[in-house]
């Protein structure tokens, strides 16, 4: 009898530990910190076709975490909701290939963005009177930044929607609180994405090749090493204007440096894309 005491006592007790061990994984601190290690490109040896899953998983425990974290830490949710706008867009434009997975994770990205703006009282109070004047005073650059790229993103797919519905002009008034807020985020990203836009779009909507070249310009002086910031410029604003022989110089220097790990790895996703596009761009150009 004693035995068989002393064995249910011993199978409660291991009970109990194996319960709180999973109470415990599923504490959103617990869940945020095991998204933060695969989201997480810069520790160890990044490796490209494996951090797909990395990244898919990250966003499935970001999201797992999201309704569990206290109201109170505004901090904490501003967080995990711009890494979730992040990583969606960075799903969307590295891996995902079928334009209906695309468009989806664009929409999540741009809603956790919209989710993550909304926890700030002065971007409450300034959309109650106008949506676009509210994304002109937002005050996270990461937030106001990442619905920017995934709301344009999006509207690629929506042209009249774009156009009429007024999104087309909502994206560079992100891009333009960006560049006001932290111009050397991600690299130059305000200026980069906005220099993108200038170049892409209709005079009409506030296109102009010699402020994208401008912006361009700005970006590249302030990362020089975040390729894509010189592959943008050759492949938006170098080649459409006939400057070959430039185009071709700069993309010819990405895949030069693309040979030194240490280049590659200040910004290993992003650099193994422009790497990738370079080569796709001087295919189509007749290099001197």
């Amino acid at each position: 009898m004693k035995r068989n005491a002393l064995l249910v006592a011993a199978i409660v007790v291991g009970l109990a530990a194996v319960s709180a061990l999973a109470t415990e994984s599923a504490l959103p601190a617990s869940l945020v910190e095991q998204a933060d290690v695969l989201f997480d490109r810069s520790t160890g040896t990044f490796d490209f076709d494996a951090y797909e899953g990395r990244l898919t998983e990250a966003i499935r425990l970001y999201e797992e975490a999201l309704p569990l974290l206290d109201p109170a830490d505004v901090a904490l949710q501003t967080r995990v909701l711009n890494c979730l706008a992040q990583a969606y867009f960075e799903l969307a434009t590295a891996y995902l290939t079928a334009d209906a997975e695309k468009e989806a994770a664009f929409i999540a990205g741009r809603d956790h963005a919209l989710a993550s703006l909304r926890l700030d009282p002065a971007f409450c109070a300034a959309e109650a009177k106008s949506f676009r004047d509210a994304l002109g005073v937002a005050g996270d650059v990461a937030a106001v930044f990442w619905y920017g790229n995934n709301s344009g993103s999006y509207l690629n797919y929506h042209q009249l929607e774009a156009i009429f519905g007024g999104g087309a002009l909502d994206v560079p008034v992100c891009y333009e609180r960006a560049v006001a807020l932290d111009e050397t985020y991600l690299g130059g990203a305000p200026l980069r994405s906005l220099a993108c836009y200038v170049a892409r779009v209709p005079t009409f909507l506030g296109g102009d090749m010699a402020r994208a070249l401008s912006l361009f310009n700005r970006a590249i002086a302030i990362a020089p090493d975040f390729f894509e910031n010189q592959v943008d410029l050759a492949e938006l604003v170098l080649k459409p204007s006939g400057e070959t022989a430039d185009a071709c110089a700069l993309l010819q220097d990405v895949i030069a440096r693309s040979a030194d790990p240490a280049a590659m790895a200040l910004w290993p996703l992003y650099n193994e894309l422009s790497v990738r596009q370079a080569q796709h761009v001087l295919a189509t150009l007749t290099c001197p």
